[in-house]
């Protein structure tokens, strides 16, 4: 897996099993940023990976010009990949890498950390998409991308954008004020 655009464009990325993970496709990842970027400038923002799987979509984010990324993982194997394919970015970045419960983790960062962009890819069916969308409404100051395959309650939420690719939706959605 490599990295699609920006600083760091063609750089490996050691990707978890996928018994363990799914990596986003490139393709994806790439119309994801596409898309953001026609919404905000990445230059000095700051973007969670709620669940971090290799660390992929953190590091397209610091490659494209993010000024900082955190990564939430809670398999500890996956984590340990995870802190492998930070290491040759960290001395250039402010990368921050938390081994834990994504859902538990936000709750702590609320009122102490806010992110403007929140990347939500949760497992596939594992009935975590509301509460992950909840805790993160509340660190985030400006857009939420969801990765997934079943239709989510989005009532609470400005739905700005959403994308079919195969059987998965990619939906970017604001906290309504």
């Amino acid at each position: 897996m490599n990295i699609t655009a920006g600083k760091y464009k063609g750089q490996k990325i050691i990707a978890p099993d996928e018994s363990i993970t799914r990596p986003t496709l490139s393709k994806v990842r790439m119309s994801v940023f596409n898309t953001l970027q026609a919404m905000v400038d990445f230059e000095g923002l700051s973007f969670l990976d709620m669940y971090s799987g290799s660390g992929i979509m953190g590091l397209e984010a610091i490659s494209r010009g993010f000024k900082s990324a955190v990564f939430i993982e809670k398999n500890k194997k996956v984590y340990n990949i995870i802190k492998s394919n930070l290491k040759k970015y960290e001395n250039d970045n402010n990368l921050k890498l938390i081994l834990g419960d994504s859902i538990n983790i936000c709750q702590r960062l609320y009122g102490k950390q806010n992110f403007d962009i929140i990347y939500i890819d949760p497992p596939y069916f594992s009935g975590i998409y509301e509460k992950s969308l909840e805790v993160s409404s509340k660190i985030c100051t400006g857009i939420i991308i969801l990765e997934h395959v079943t239709e989510l309650d989005l009532s609470d939420y400005n739905v700005l954008k959403q994308k079919q690719y195969g059987d998965k939706l990619i939906t970017f959605v604001s906290v309504k004020n």
